[in-house]
């Protein structure tokens, strides 16, 4: 049997009438309510703008009325009629800054004019956009090498403004591209590729429609993605199977009531998702997928014996695959004690699982970064491929892979060049369409530019949005490592603590948000994002913007580029004054793009083509390919089992939260209000540590590298979670996750699988 605590009662459904109390709730705290209801009417519509917040489909886009709570909490967050005004940095310094908190800091809305650091009096100060542009080209040209700068992007970039990001840093010399992907699914990409050929997954959102059975892994959608719920609402309610596998007991992959469901909300209904919840230990889903494996396997062997046909679908894997025999024996070799102890699962648990798996003809796996973040990531999706590969569910209606990508653009910004390590076609294009010559060495990624920084070797950041310093691990080491750079700059719509850990010199640059009207001269201009279904389609803000002095995205990528690598081979003014130009580029450089503007301007927009779906796979053999690779020997919380007082962290975020934007105090699902500096532990845990529930802590992480890592003051919340696994907010725990540790062959930081220990605070 598994060593869990008793499941803990929960009162009330995920969403219903406390998702919709909480939208009105945030509208109203935005201090521009009516303003945040009526742009909610054009969320993603044909003729509006794609929701900012996670990047989950919408099979109706443009004709249907559909956001969620978060979307809402997005929207109100953009659209609030709070100002950080230049009268607000006067006021304040940034080391006065660097102790707000999270909440606070960008709860004082949205910035209003291009800001230089004045290190004499140590604010920032209004400066115009003009000597902004020159400061930064000025500031870039005298390094040594371009290699010395880091261009990192937030996935709530356009695909357009991406595409000129990078055509801007590689016209100027470097490939360095940290990116908000290289912290949450590099591993899928990675892994993808080497099993299908293709980084994405391979279902569109219909898909949903036709499963007959869909297994949820290491996510929890009621935060991060809610409208995936109203997906596998339906999904339950005609009958198919729903199987989660979460450490943690999540409120809204229990029970969802659909704030849109008239009926269901007039009756104080809800229906239930996940028809089994397994809670495998931290680390442990790769070791359960293996021992689903295992008893199809050996249920397929019994079933041909008995002249009935069986589970792996034979003539699929002959035509379509290579690699089964090797997949085979490892699966086999391994037993069964090193399944149940690594899973957390016992046999019985992991057999209801393949009962699921075997029941199915149309299957879907879906993750996020509970699979992802740990250092096993990219073998663990490899072995759910294995397993999908095994019955045929790839290329076919109702069944398929589906890593679900967090921020709205994640996935459109990669597939537009945002890579450390491109492919040379991509190279090859730009050259030819634009004059210059790439620079071919790869690159830095996230973790790579952080050592580059903390070494001196990279001198200068420039950030496309998101908060580097807060969505990084080792927070104090990457304060230190920015604040050491020549030239940091920050692109942004609000200030938040990123800002405040200034280079020598420093820029805070304004930028209009997903939700307002971006207008040059007589156009007014459209975006495009690209779901996690690969589907791209156009965002048109509608509300007036936030300052007449803030500039798009795309034009403050204009202003620098133009300023230092200058206009004579790249029209920068021009793509900067019509972005059907910079989609023309895109589609002359990018395969899949042809006619983009034509179709883009579609409902729905397009689909770009996946191969995988199609069953082409673009490997070295030309075929899908099982891999072999074996269970890890040990993960953290079988580590953590041998020293006494240690356990194994995984980071998450809170309900009232997206990314590093905090947007409440609150987290309601998991009953927790007006605080976030929680860890959440088994009873049991918390019984042997000798403390009570809601004693306070300080968070001990790891300090084999010779650096201390301490997250000061937390309370334990009891929760259900399985022993030896502990859970807690990012940014506030990341403190305690050492960038030195990455996922391998993903260099994905290991936020959920982190050794701490804890000492107890004396009573006040």
């Amino acid at each position: 049997m598994t060593n869990v605590a008793p499941p803990l009662k929960t009162s009330h459904a995920a969403g219903g009438w406390g998702a919709l109390r909480s939208c009105g709730k945030h509208l109203i705290k935005s201090g521009s309510a009516i303003t945040g209801a009526i742009t909610l009417l054009k969320a993603n519509q044909s003729d509006g703008f794609d929701c900012p917040g996670c990047a989950w489909g919408d099979p109706e886009h443009g004709s249907s009325f559909e956001f969620c709570e978060n979307g809402v909490k997005a929207v109100s967050w953009e659209a609030t009629a709070r100002r950080a005004t230049p009268d607000f940095f006067a006021k304040h310094t940034v080391n006065e800054l660097r102790g707000w908190t999270d909440y606070d800091l960008e709860n004082v809305g949205r910035l209003t004019e291009p800001m230089a650091y004045d290190a004499a009096t140590d604010r920032y100060v209004a400066v115009s956009w003009d000597e902004a542009f020159a400061g930064i080209g000025k500031a870039l040209n005298a390094l040594n090498s371009p290699d010395e700068a880091e261009f990192y992007t937030s996935g709530r970039a356009s695909n357009e403004a991406a595409f000129l990001y990078q055509l801007f840093a590689r016209a100027y010399g470097t490939n360095n591209f940290p990116d908000c992907s290289n912290m949450c699914h590099e591993a899928s990409g990675v892994g993808l590729i080497q099993s299908i050929g293709i980084g994405k997954g391979t279902v569109l959102l219909e898909d949903f429609e036709h499963a007959d059975a869909i297994i949820v892994i290491g996510q929890n959608p009621g935060t991060n993605h809610p409208r995936m719920l109203g997906d596998l609402r339906r999904a339950a309610k005609r009958g198919a199977k729903v199987a989660v596998l979460n450490p943690v007991r999540e409120r809204g992959l229990e029970r969802f009531a659909d704030p849109q469901d008239k009926i269901e909300m007039l009756r104080g209904g809800s229906t239930s998702i996940a028809t089994h919840y397994f809670q495998p230990k931290l680390g442990g889903d790769m070791a359960a997928i293996r021992g689903v494996a295992k008893i199809v396997f050996a249920r397929d062997a019994a079933e041909r014996e008995a002249g009935r046909p069986g589970f792996i679908d034979n003539a699929f894997v002959a035509e379509h695959t290579v690699g089964l025999d090797a997949w085979r024996a490892e699966v086999e070799a391994t037993s069964w004690g090193a399944i149940e102890d690594q899973s957390g699962l016992s046999y019985d648990e992991i057999a209801s699982l393949a009962d699921v798996y075997c029941g199915a003809k149309r299957l879907i796996a879906t993750w996020a970064m509970g699979v992802t973040q740990h250092k096993h990531s990219v073998a663990t999706v490899r072995e759910i491929t294995n397993l999908l590969l095994l019955g045929g569910h790839i290329g076919r209606e109702g069944a398929g892979l589906c890593p679900v990508r967090g921020h709205s653009n994640v996935q459109g910004d990669r597939t537009v060049g945002i890579n450390e390590n491109p492919p040379s076609w991509l190279l090859d294009g730009l050259d030819r369409e634009f004059g210059i010559v790439s620079p071919r060495r790869p690159g830095h990624n996230v973790l790579h530019a952080i050592q580059a920084m903390v070494d001196g070797r990279s001198k200068a950041f420039i950030g496309l949005g998101g908060n580097f310093l807060r969505a990084t691990p080792d927070t104090p080491v990457v304060e230190q490592a920015l604040r050491s750079c020549k030239l940091t700059v920050q692109i942004a719509t609000k200030p938040n603590l990123g800002h405040m850990a200034v280079g020598e010199i420093a820029y805070l640059l304004p930028c209009l948000g997903r939700t307002e009207i971006d207008r040059s001269g007589d156009i007014k201009q459209i975006v495009t994002v690209e779901d996690s279904m690969s589907m791209v389609h156009g965002s048109g803000g509608i509300n007036k913007p936030a300052s007449p002095h803030l500039k798009s995205e795309i034009g403050v990528i204009a202003g620098m580029a133009a300023a230092t690598v200058g206009s004579a081979r790249i029209d920068w003014a021009a793509m900067a004054a019509d972005y059907d130009v910079i989609r023309d580029k895109i589609a002359a450089v990018i395969p899949g793009f042809e006619g983009y503007n034509a179709r883009v301007r579609q409902p729905r927009g397009f689909h770009l083509r996946n191969a995988a779906s199609e069953r082409e796979w673009n490997t070295a053999s030309g075929k899908a390919e099982f891999s072999a690779a074996p269970l890890p020997a040990e993960v953290e919380h079988q580590q953590a089992r041998r020293t006494a007082g240690a356990f194994v962290l995984q980071t998450f975020r809170s309900h009232d939260q997206y990314n590093t934007t905090i947007y409440g105090l609150d987290d309601r699902y998991r009953g927790v209000y007006g605080e976030r500096r929680v860890v959440f532990a088994n009873p049991a845990d918390i019984e042997a540590m000798g403390a009570e529930p809601n004693a306070r802590i300080d968070v001990i992480g790891s300090s084999d590298d010779g650096r201390t890592r301490v997250a000061e003051d937390f309370r334990l919340v009891a929760y259900d979670i399985p022993r030896g696994c502990v859970a807690g907010y990012y940014p506030e725990l990341n403190s305690v996750v050492p960038f030195t540790k990455a996922g391998d062959m993903s260099d994905t930081p290991l936020s959920k699988s982190v050794m701490v220990s804890f000492r107890k605070r004396e009573a006040a």
